[in-house]
């Protein structure tokens, strides 16, 4: 597969196949980051009501292209299929003391991709329950926050890497040159909580990965923005 990581909480994720999944697009205008060029089959969004994760409709798109709101699953069904893909997904929440609005409901959300489980954290603010820490178990590749508040903190970051064991963390969601706000932190701050001796850089956006590839302990993988 191939992953690119666009800025934020939005990923791609490209399957040997072709297919391309993408995660919680932003609006570009608001967090600075490049406008999405390249369409995607599938748009999964933690939530349908916030400017930094649920812009699907700023992402081209193919024929047949789906979109699935994480939220909705996860007060549903559980799961959902598209394109041969199934998206689990579970409830959470933004920090109970958001710095700009009531908190607001939102999903978090797994997937397998090419034999590769990823885990995508939404718009998590608070520290995890025992069901949402079970829910990530056997995860490989965990998409995860890495700028502290408003969303989970480098403490309760490595406390969920050290019970669900991801074998691969991609941090997101941190403080960067193009989008800065003040209360976030920028990687160093995640290098110096995770263990600089256990992260390494792509210096690039866009990184191919394939189950022979992942560590067999926990490391970091740092992509640059797109």
């Amino acid at each position: 597969m191939k992953i690119t990581w666009y800025g934020q909480a939005s990923f791609a994720i490209e399957s040997d196949d072709g297919t391309r999944v993408v995660t919680d697009p932003y609006d570009p205008e608001k967090a600075g980051f490049r406008p999405f060029s390249d369409p995607a089959d599938i748009v999964i969004k933690s939530s349908s009501n916030d400017d930094f994760h649920d812009n699907d409709h700023l992402v081209p798109k193919r024929e047949g292209a789906t979109v699935i709101d994480a939220l909705q699953v996860a007060l549903g069904s559980k799961k959902t299929n598209s394109h041969g893909i199934t998206f689990h997904a579970i409830e959470a929440m933004e920090h109970l003391e958001h710095p700009s609005r009531d908190p607001d409901q939102n999903a978090m959300y797994r997937f397998n991709v090419d034999g590769i489980e990823i885990g995508h954290m939404g718009d998590m603010g608070n520290d995890f329950s025992d069901a949402q820490l079970s829910f990530f178990k056997d995860i490989d590749v965990l998409l995860s926050h890495a700028g502290g508040y408003p969303v989970i903190s480098l403490e309760e970051l490595n406390r969920i890497a050290e019970v669900v064991r991801p074998r691969l963390v991609i941090p997101m969601h941190f403080r960067t040159l193009c989008y800065r706000p003040c209360e976030m932190h920028f990687i160093s701050a995640f290098l110096e909580s995770f263990g600089e001796e256990r992260v390494d850089f792509a210096c690039k956006s866009a990184i191919s990965l394939g189950l022979g590839d992942l560590p067999t302990e926990t490391r970091a993988l740092v992509l640059d923005y797109h």
